[in-house]
């Protein structure tokens, strides 16, 4: 059925916060169709206010879902966006797959070229990202040929995830994989989660006072994500097919079933931050949630 969500709920959808046990979000609520308009949605990110900004890569935009539940065009010619992520400043940073770049767009669209290669070659193709306190970005790049490119293999060595330190010009490598992508870390600083989907494993970092990362660590086994992102309750939430969350301890407490092929991204917006928002394939979906995201 078209708009016919299934909803499954393992046993221990209930977790313990300060010793009291609560749902996650209601059992009797489904996920909520926003809009079906688009080819490929991804890349949600949320601002100051809690307006949730998220792509549409084939048609090469960027849009806007207002905390009123207004969607509008934020970019046209978005440099076939595809992660997104708001710095301190309000600036969003986007891994523009078109040329391999990394963008910093201004509030008022400006566009200013972060990276544009490593070492004199190319990306693989900048998939996603998140930015730390400090602004510190770091985002991972794994190679998916794309249609619109001239090139037909990597001019690296490897799949490689990165962190643009800020104020530098030039990223340093982080780790590599066999498919880097979804990553995220804690709003304290302390950790790093990267998905290696080409593994079907989530990873997790001990992040340095410097940056760099250290304890790598295998979190979660056969689980494939894309995009990712945390509540703050420390639950992490996995996209793919449905979103499928996980607590603190990497046991798996609840699964989201949308009707899509693919739900590539997730994130918590609003201006309570407890919707949690779902990009998936040619749909955007929302859930109001009994927890919220984190910065």
């Amino acid at each position: 059925m078209k708009y016919g969500i299934a909803l499954s709920v393992f046993c221990c959808l209930s977790v313990s916060v300060f010793g009291q046990a609560k749902p996650l979000f209601d059992a009797n609520k489904t996920p909520q169709l926003i809009s079906e308009q688009f080819d490929f949605t991804e890349g949600p990110a949320v601002d100051k206010r809690g307006n949730i900004f998220f792509t549409d890569q084939p048609n090469n935009k960027i849009w806007k879902y207002d905390t009123d539940g207004k969607l509008s065009v934020f970019m046209e010619n978005a440099g076939r966006a595809n992660g997104t992520y708001f710095d301190h400043e309000g600036n969003l940073i986007a891994c523009a797959d078109e040329h391999n770049q990394l963008w910093r767009i201004k509030p008022d669209g400006k566009v200013k070229v972060l990276l544009n290669n490593y070492e004199g070659s190319l990306f693989n193709g900048p998939n996603d990202l998140w930015v730390d306190a400090k602004d510190n970005i770091y985002f991972t790049d794994p190679y998916y040929q794309r249609d619109y490119w001239t090139r037909q293999k990597s001019e690296l060595s490897s799949q490689m995830v990165f962190v643009l330190m800020k104020g530098k010009s030039k990223p340093t490598v982080l780790d590599s994989m066999i498919r880097p992508n979804g990553i995220v870390g804690t709003p304290d600083g302390k950790h790093l989660y990267v998905s290696d989907i080409g593994d079907s494993k989530i990873y997790k970092y001990t992040i340095k006072p410097n940056g760099l990362l250290t304890n790598r660590q295998l979190f979660i086994a056969n689980a494939s994500a894309d995009g990712m992102t945390l509540d703050d309750w420390g639950n992490l939430y996995l996209a793919g097919k449905g979103i499928t969350i996980y607590n603190p301890n990497g046991e798996q407490i609840a699964h989201i079933d949308i009707p899509e092929p693919w739900s590539a991204n997730v994130c918590f917006g609003g201006k309570s931050r407890d919707v949690l928002f779902i990009t998936a394939s040619k749909a955007i979906y929302t859930l109001k949630m009994n927890v919220k995201g984190v910065e």
